[in-house]
């Protein structure tokens, strides 16, 4: 078997100094580009995952005739699709409903807090080829690549959680070239170089590429494929402004901005989660139309549990942290998705929000709505789907699918679909050279969105 190549660090990889360029530090001035702002038609994902688990019931699939422990506190409303509601909460997600298809049929969840399925959507449990699976960012970047040389294929806005599977899974078996450009804290900063020009910064990357020949050919675990890719991606970034605009939201209009609304990158950290910050599918955006293929996101922390107060009785804290964290969301992604309409992106770009699994259809005084892997749902729009549509039923108390259950597989098959890769056509190999298909079970994308 071929031993799976060590990840090399990112932020040492984008650092010229660890480009073995005599600690030379990144430029602060960039050269502007003619066609900076300017939208490609290139199709794209941004795939945008609640952690935590967000519970269905509450949101996308209410059940007012149900038992009061089972239907909880929120009313559903009417959408500007006859016959389907959602949760009250969401009246600006309601008035887009035409723009955006809910599956509620969602089969095949793990149990576990764990973000993997999300990302990839196979089950973490099942038997994994050598090296693991790729997850979607990076299978695309291994089959599409750049769309240019100054932005990445893909992009992750994720934050780093505290609770390890939270985290992104990775590139899996495509190997550390594949992996995402992570766009939040430091790495931002690395782009810039001080005291230097474009034309110096060409010459020693031409003095780097003599170096590395020589440690190419003594390379044994294929770790130099993946500094290649690195060091290719450093050199466009910094001769080109595409990547530190599409970064800076602060270029956008400030109605812009506010109509996504502002979050608190410090909220939720230290609970294993990531924070609430709205302007993260701003940002998404941005960077989609300045050319990235796919771009992940985590939004605030879905992993709400009940308890009880001082008098021993339910504190029904999970619907608190609803009536707070409901609005926020309602605000961003209707901001997003009109964003994408206005924008001419619709059809080219596609949005899936989704968590790791659904909640439990009883209330519970000890831990509210529990993990219930039996259903769960997505919210999707764009990509030139038919849209203002509900996909799958559940039953009378949302614990089970009743009609057209939907896989992972098939889901993220609608995904691939979108993006132009035929899943019945595309494989990659993994360690050991076995081709492997992108998705399970000779799964096909959800036809009723096609």
């Amino acid at each position: 078997m071929t031993p799976r190549p060590t990840r090399p660090s990112r932020r040492g990889f984008l650092k010229i100094g660890s480009l073995g360029l005599g600690g030379l530090t990144l430029p602060n001035l960039l050269r502007a580009e003619s066609a900076a702002g300017v939208r490609s038609s290139h199709k794209s994902v941004i795939l945008i995952y609640l952690v935590g688990g967000p519970p269905h019931q509450d949101m996308f699939d209410l059940k007012p005739d149900a038992p009061k422990e089972v239907a909880g506190p929120w009313k559903p409303t009417a959408t500007n699709v006859t016959g389907v509601q959602i949760c009250e909460a969401f009246p600006k997600l309601a008035r887009n409903m035409d723009k955006l298809a809910i599956v509620r049929s969602l089969v095949g969840n793990q149990a576990d807090h764990d973000a993997a399925q999300s990302y990839h959507g196979h089950h973490p449990r099942k038997p994994a080829p050598a090296g693991g699976w790729p997850q979607l960012g990076s299978a695309v970047a291994k089959v599409q690549g750049a769309v240019g040389p100054s932005v990445p294929p893909f992009v992750s806005l994720c934050y780093t959680c505290t609770h390890g599977p939270y985290n992104e899974p990775g590139p899996g078996f495509v190997g550390p070239a594949a992996s995402p450009f992570r766009a939040m804290g430091q790495t931002r900063e690395d782009m810039v170089l001080r005291g230097i020009t474009v034309n110096q910064l060409a010459e020693r990357k031409a003095l780097l590429a003599g170096f590395d020949d020589l440690r190419r050919d003594i390379d044994a675990t294929g770790g130099m494929k993946g500094m290649d890719a690195f060091t290719r991606q450093a050199f466009g970034l910094l001769t080109s402004s595409r990547m530190a605009e599409a970064l800076d939201v602060s270029r956008e209009p400030l109605a812009v901005r506010e109509r996504y609304g502002t979050g608190d990158p410090k909220v939720f950290v230290d609970a294993n989660g990531a924070p609430r910050v709205p302007q993260s599918l701003l940002m998404a955006r941005r960077l989609v139309e300045a050319g990235a293929r796919v771009v992940t996101l985590n939004y605030s922390k879905w992993d709400w549990h009940g308890g009880l107060n001082a008098e021993g009785r339910p504190n029904n804290s999970i619907f608190l942290r609803e009536k707070e964290d409901f609005p926020v969301f309602d605000q961003c992604v209707s901001a997003l998705v009109e964003d994408l309409h206005a924008r001419g992106l619709d059809r080219d770009c596609t949005v899936v929000v989704m968590g790791e699994f659904g909640r439990t259809p009883k209330i519970s005084a000890q831990v509210g709505r529990d993990h219930w892997p039996a259903v769960n749902c997505a919210l999707l729009a764009g990509g030139g789907m038919r849209t203002g549509q509900v996909i799958g039923a559940t039953d009378k108390i949302a614990g089970e699918a009743v009609s057209r259950p939907v896989s992972f597989a098939e889901l993220f098959a609608t995904l691939y679909h979108n993006l132009g890769i035929d899943v019945n056509q595309v494989t990659l190999p993994d360690l050991t050279g076995r081709p492997q298909f992108l998705v399970e079970d000779n799964a096909q994308p959800v036809r009723e969105l096609l």
